[in-house]
């Protein structure tokens, strides 16, 4: 049999003699709590209590698509900025600053980050851990840079007529990317 009720952040909702605290709850000196805003689940079958978010945070989880700005190089890992989950409108909650170690960037060998990112790049990648620290991956054929900037003048890079890097068609500049397979389609 299962229970439940409308219950607020720190509300004592049963006893760890009874039941577990599972999603939404925390156990303290022997009594499980709200944690959020919900429905209050007390499950009999699996002895464990919940509370169901009506509007749950936005939170990050390992395999989510991310878009985001790429923010430094370093010698074996960039850095970029997460700013929204695929398909989610809302804003994101928890940690947004994530790593990308070079082994992630790209299928083939690489052996310098800059040749396949840069600062002020526009990036979607897959989240690949979330703890100790939030970490992606661009590997795949659909994640990698979807759009660019020249570093000289600032005009958006085109794709190269090769289709494996950038070009600026202001001041003829050329450079190599880890590009997404659809580079200059994506609207931000």
């Amino acid at each position: 049999m299962t229970d439940s009720r409308f219950v607020f952040p720190g509300e004592e909702v049963a006893s760890e003699e009874e039941y577990l605290a599972a999603e939404g709850t925390f156990a303290e000196n022997g009594i499980v709590y709200a944690s959020q805003v919900g429905e209050l689940v007390l499950d009999d079958a699996e002895c464990v209590a919940k509370v169901i978010s009506p509007n749950p945070p936005n939170v990050l989880a390992v395999g989510d698509i991310v878009y985001g700005v790429v923010g430094d190089i370093r010698s074996t890992m960039a850095t970029a900025d997460v700013y929204v989950k695929d398909g989610v409108q809302r804003r994101l909650g928890g940690d947004t600053y994530a790593t990308i170690h070079v082994s992630k960037i790209s299928q083939g060998y690489t052996d310098d980050v800059s040749k396949e990112l840069r600062k002020g790049d526009f990036i979607r990648a897959r989240v690949t851990a979330i703890k100790p620290a939030l970490q992606l991956t661009t590997k795949d054929d659909h994640l990698g840079v979807i759009r660019a900037q020249c570093g000289k003048c600032k005009t958006e890079m085109v794709r190269s007529k090769k289709g494996d890097g950038l070009y600026c068609p202001e001041c003829k500049y050329a450079m190599p990317r880890k590009l997404a397979d659809d580079y200059g389609d994506v609207e931000l």
